[in-house]
């Protein structure tokens, strides 16, 4: 009887040995779980600030590009009204030149003219 209470006290202290070492380490588990919980938000706050941060910074490179885009437009345009200018420019020279031209050369045909009706004249 001695030997089965020593048993069964044995059996008990194991048990109870069994029971703490489970109560400690669903302790330790719902620890690790807690600390697995903590860094999945503390991660899911880091990537959600750098996907912001990130857009931001593609927002305000799209900003500066738009910019850019606006003032080179601004600036075709001024080039372009310039080139307008000049080659409006270019074409009333060209016809005072024109013009000028025309005049001298009606102008040399009458004083030919003038000088050949004279020689005739004179000859006749």
């Amino acid at each position: 009887m001695d030997l089965e209470s020593k048993l069964t006290k044995f059996k008990s202290e194991v048990q109870n040995t069994q029971g703490q070492h489970y109560s400690l380490l669903q302790r330790e588990t719902e620890k690790l779980q807690n600390q697995i919980d903590n860094m999945r938000s503390e991660l899911k706050y880091e990537v959600d600030k750098v996907s912001a941060g990130q857009a931001l910074d593609l927002n305000l490179q799209k900003g500066k590009i738009r910019e850019e885009l606006a003032d080179q437009s601004a600036e075709t345009s001024n080039l372009t009204n310039k080139l307008d200018r000049e080659i409006h420019a270019l074409r009333a020279q060209l016809e005072a030149a024109k013009y000028d031209v025309i005049k001298y050369c009606i102008g040399s045909l009458v004083s030919l003219s003038a000088v050949g009706l004279t020689v005739v004249r004179i000859l006749m």
